[in-house]
């Protein structure tokens, strides 16, 4: 299994892109300094996408998101996925991810979500949709979660107030269209990933 140990835990969220332009945009968000890369698969032919990082960026953590359905995982293994990202907690999901040598990260919204992932092998957590809990949830779920579980807050975390989640106690985050929207160029890409990175820095202050 990858070690996910990312030097800025940001997930940069590229929904929505295209296989002829996922090198270029993947190489300056990298260059911005963020090293794990998702892509859902509701964007178009995210396999292809997926198999492209794993060839060119083998030393950054790359892999899937919108994983809903166990019987994904085959072909996401066989194009190099890394990490399994999802917007609900399906148990089977997880088991199967770490059955591959994968890294699940169940999305949870709930206590009781959160220890169920934890019960199926999962150690990092996606609050989803964060914005809709807010950092004092996350505060209040620290004093109840087993340390070594890695909480990112992802759907309302921004460079605005990353501070604000740090604070509560998240450990990384997922941005989506504060990094990439469909259409960027790619020097719109690397300002926007290089406005991230230095929020989190700023924030860490």
């Amino acid at each position: 299994m990858p070690v996910f140990n990312p030097a800025t835990p940001i997930v940069a969220i590229l929904r929505g892109i295209r296989p002829d332009e996922i090198v270029a945009v993947a190489e300056t968000i990298v260059e911005a300094g963020i090293d794990v890369i998702e892509v859902p698969l509701n964007s178009p032919n995210a396999v292809e996408s997926i198999r492209l990082l794993a060839e060119k960026f083998p030393n950054i953590i790359s892999g899937a998101g919108t994983v809903t359905d166990p019987a994904m995982l085959p072909g996401l293994e066989d194009a190099g996925a890394q990490i399994i990202v999802a917007p609900n907690m399906n148990e089977d999901v997880i088991r199967g991810a770490l059955a591959r040598g994968m890294i699940p990260m169940p999305g949870v919204q709930t206590i009781t979500e959160a220890f169920a992932a934890v019960a199926a092998g999962a150690t990092h957590l996606k609050l989803f949709p964060a914005g809709v809990v807010g950092p004092s949830f996350v505060k209040a779920a620290r004093a109840v979660l087993p340390a070594h579980v890695k909480l990112y807050a992802v759907g309302g975390a921004g460079a605005h107030n990353l501070g604000d989640w740090l604070a509560a106690g998240v450990n990384g985050f997922g941005i989506g269209t504060e990094i990439y929207r469909p259409g960027m160029t790619v020097a719109e890409v690397r300002a926007q990933a290089d406005a991230i990175v230095a929020a989190y820095k700023a924030a860490q202050e």
